[in-house]
């Protein structure tokens, strides 16, 4: 295991080691202390590595991921996990800010709450939040699925394309176009995966409510104009 102690060492040289790994590395595992909350911990990572993250950290982290598992064993600034392409990400406690944001692949877990915009404009990524969630979350969400074992706060998935929201305790409110929708088996099916992959065993599918797109505003219509 390689270890990079931030107090000592520039973030520059952390990020320098992730982005030379090259195919059939040995160096699979990384350890940082001390992040005292420096931006853009594990950006841009290519490979199938794990990266444990000993603090929290600011904006930015994981950013781009590709392949690696990355664990912060803290909080998370603004932006974590942000065009997240594969891999798993973890915070083991708070997220800020536009937590997955414009994601495509992977799974980012947030063990803590989440602030406001988690997920917006996700295009692909799963995000599971365990604890509450903030306002305007899933803004323009595309695709991917977001799963809130607690509560959400204003505007929920307003303009919502094809996203998948699941919902375990209460919504403030719905977003423009956001509307709930039925569980069927397929959805429990998909949500009780999403569970599993997260580490989550003592929360059943069938507790959640779906919310997805009326598709009202996928064309302009007058008698629409209101919700826009």
């Amino acid at each position: 295991m390689q270890t990079f102690d931030l107090s000592v060492q520039p973030l520059r040289e952390l990020n320098q080691a992730l982005h030379e790994i090259g195919d059939g590395s040995n160096e699979t595992s990384f350890e940082v202390l001390n992040p005292r909350g420096s931006h853009a911990v594990a950006v841009g990572i290519d490979a199938p590595v794990d990266v444990d993250v000993r603090g929290s950290v600011g904006y930015y982290c994981a950013g781009m991921n590709s392949e690696a598992t990355v664990t912060v064993h803290g909080n998370a600034g603004p932006g974590v996990a942000e065009n997240m392409m594969s891999g798993t990400v973890i915070i083991k406690g708070d997220a800020s800010q536009y937590a997955g944001a414009t994601g495509h692949g992977g799974l980012l877990v947030i063990e803590g709450n989440a602030s406001s915009r988690c997920g917006i404009s996700m295009k692909g990524i799963d995000i599971v939040v365990k604890g509450d969630i903030g306002h305007m979350s899933a803004f323009m969400a595309q695709a991917g699925n977001l799963v809130v074992l607690g509560n959400a706060g204003d505007a929920l998935g307003d303009s919502l394309y094809e996203a998948t929201l699941f919902v375990r305790g209460s919504v403030k409110s719905l977003g423009a176009d956001c509307v709930a929708k039925d569980m069927r088996p397929e959805h429990i099916e998909l949500l009780s995966g999403l569970l599993e992959k997260a580490g989550i065993s003592d929360v059943k599918a069938e507790e959640f409510t779906r919310y997805g797109s009326a598709r009202q505003l996928y064309n302009f219509d007058i008698d629409n104009a209101d919700a826009y």
